[in-house]
């Protein structure tokens, strides 16, 4: 059992930002070593902010559930294995479509239950998706962001194939049929508020941090078909000469009135869109892209370039699902006039990656090349206007076809980050009671607050780049500990986030120096339990004749950082016991043995000497039964403190 009696010293210490000034009593309070707001150039490959998503679809099953029909526990289990996926690949938020063809993934008083649930529309799938997924996602500090369909009623025609009771059976007049699928129809005032109001649902009722809108707007055009809305455009096209412009501003309208709905209900919910790459051409208008693709605010309506001027949402996410170099719509092309889009407002940009055309057959020779999504992100670093990125879609990112998301990760994701703050709350207050100590597989990092999540640092408190960018960046949680895993050189440091991410100063931790005490080894069957000696510490002790074989009992622990250490044992003594029990110490130099006469001097930490120890977790202290003397050899407990 080993005994927790360990702190680190923790300095008080503030984030390196120019814009922040200590308060006077902070200044009074911090020792010498705080930091000062020292210059500190960030090292692009591990930004220390930085959005990190997949797409998780449910439409046709795509990514999840895999199949219809599973079992609650079996839909469960696959929902959490694409979560530990997000974490394993150091991802940091879930889109998940939860609202794919005007059916829910929630019980919902709008909608019916999805189909892609169950395999028949309206069926109680048998527990609440939406809520197990947000739990599921917050318990891992992922970011949930619930992504809705707006006018999608179905991928076919056929009416009798939605539930009696779907709203698109029940008000023929509020849907129409375009390239056989159904369609909500934009032009209808009152289908604009039942869209809202489905959406709002889910909203007011459930902790999602984001609601997300995908490309879908009016249809994709079909050659020779025309969007039947001419009777619609009709009544209700006001002033409006062109239908072309009517149909942009339904869209604007549901876009505007539903962020202002979102954010009235909800002010720390993200209202994002992912709308399709180019918005137009630059050949069309001098204010588009120089692109020549489909024209997304021509031929779908999506008007995404005022949604960003207009403030109307909080982040947009471009789907650039082309290869650097693509002639039509070249990724570099537009990811520069989509930063210009941006720069100035207060919407941030975050890029759709295509993680699907990676090393798929069928794709340009461009894709077969590992590189290629890797390049995206590297051309991505040339504009700081963008924030992250957001995968197509989850199984391509398990995927991994020819590495090429192993590449992403090993190129840009070597470290966690932290997401883009949104909007200008204050941060919450500092984290307090800040404690570090070894536990089985690491150091226990704890500390109390009041933040919706905090993240972990470890490094040197005189470091001027200790905050700068996510190099000493260990973790995030939503929780009040940590455990390093792989702990190292530095002290810990936590600060705390609030919901959209604003970050307190660091903590401050007191406490002397680092000490642990392990209170009984793991021993051999030779090794005896004894509670005899009042002497003892803790519960008992272990005890063994003496043998000229190699059958130590190993006092294993976490030793935090390299350095000096001065290593202690306690053990209780007799005069029937060993007068030279050799004891073991792992120093980084060698094994180092010391003996000791255990006939007396017990009851009380004796000095081993100071050794230098590496970092790690391993069988630091030993006590050996290999003596030419005779009595009992005792190992009880062992204290190792850093004197450095």
């Amino acid at each position: 059992m080993t005994r927790l009696a360990a702190l680190f010293a923790l300095v008080l210490t503030f984030l390196v930002n120019p814009a922040a000034v200590p308060t006077a009593a902070s200044a009074a309070a911090a020792p010498a070593t705080t930091l000062a707001t020292a210059a500190c150039v960030p090292d692009p490959a591990t930004p220390k902010r930085q959005l990190r998503a997949m797409w998780i679809s449910s439409v046709a099953n795509i990514d999840w559930p895999s199949r219809t029909g599973l079992s609650v526990s079996a839909q469960q289990a696959e929902f959490r294995s694409w979560l530990d996926l997000a974490v394993q690949k150091r991802l940091n938020a879930v889109v998940v479509q939860v609202r794919p063809t005007a059916d829910a993934f929630w019980p919902s008083p709008y909608e019916p239950w999805s189909q892609w649930l169950t395999g028949t529309q309206g069926t109680d799938p048998g527990y609440d998706p939406l809520a197990f997924m947000v739990a599921e996602a917050h318990a891992r500090n992922l970011e949930f962001h619930a992504w809705f369909n707006p006018y999608r009623v179905a991928n076919h025609d056929d009416l009798t194939k939605l539930v009696a009771t779907h709203p698109a059976r029940q008000n023929p007049g509020w849907r129409f049929a375009y390239g056989g699928k159904l369609y909500y129809n934009p032009g209808i005032p009152a289908v604009r508020a039942f869209i809202q109001d489905a959406i709002m649902d889910a909203v007011t009722r459930y902790d999602v941090d984001g609601v997300h809108l995908d490309d879908y707007f009016y249809p994709y055009p079909v050659s020779g078909q025309t969007i039947p809305d001419a009777a619609t455009f009709a009544q209700y096209g006001g002033a409006f000469t062109d239908i072309a412009d009517w149909r942009r501003d339904n869209v604007n309208l549901l876009v505007r009135e539903l962020g202002q709905r979102i954010h009235a209900a909800k002010a720390h919910v993200a209202f994002g869109i992912s709308p399709f790459g180019i918005w137009r051409n630059a050949s069309t208008d001098p204010l588009g892209s120089r692109t020549s693709g489909l024209q997304s605010y021509d031929a779908i309506y999506a008007d995404s370039r005022r949604w960003v001027k207009q403030g109307w949402i909080d982040y947009l996410t471009p789907q650039l699902y082309w290869h650097i170099g693509f002639a039509a719509a070249d990724y570099a092309v537009l990811t520069a006039w989509w930063s210009e889009v941006v720069r100035g407002t207060n919407v941030q940009l975050f890029i759709g990656q295509a993680a699907y055309r990676a090393g798929a057959s069928g794709q340009d020779p461009a894709w077969q090349d590992p590189a290629e999504l890797s390049d995206h992100l590297r051309d991505n670093r040339g504009h700081p206007e963008v924030q992250g990125d957001v995968y197509f879609s989850a199984k391509d990112v398990r995927a991994d076809r020819i590495g090429s998301f192993s590449l992403v990760v090993s190129d840009h994701y070597r470290r966690p980050a932290l997401i883009p703050p949104r909007g200008t709350a204050s941060a919450p207050p500092s984290p307090t009671g800040v404690s570090a100590t070894p536990v089985s597989g690491g150091v226990k990092v704890s500390w109390q607050g009041s933040g919706t999540a905090y993240a972990v640092y470890r490094g040197d408190p005189a470091d001027p780049c200790l905050f700068t960018d996510a190099r000493n960046l260990i973790g995030t949680t939503r929780g009040t500990s940590f455990t390093d895993t792989s702990p190292g050189p530095g002290t810990y440091h936590v600060t705390a986030l609030g919901r959209t991410h604003q970050e307190s100063a660091a903590s401050s931790g007191g406490g002397g120096p680092f000490s642990v005490i392990v209170d009984g080894p793991a021993a051999g069957s030779a090794w005896g339990t004894s509670a005899y000696s009042t002497q003892r510490y803790g519960a008992d002790y272990r005890f063994a004749d003496p043998v000229a074989a190699s059958d130590p009992a190993w006092f294993r622990t976490t030793v935090p950082q390299a350095g000096a250490y001065r290593v202690e044992v306690w053990y209780p003594a007799n005069a029937g016991y060993n007068s030279a029990t050799p004891h073991l110490v792992a120093a980084a130099s060698g094994t180092q043995t010391v003996t000791v006469d255990q006939r007396a001097g017990g009851g009380q930490w004796r000095s081993l000497g100071t050794f230098t120890l590496n970092a790690g977790t391993y069988n630091v202290v030993g006590v050996s039964r290999w003596t030419s003397a005779t009595g009992y050899v005792i190992a009880d407990a062992v204290r190792i403190t850093a004197t450095g």
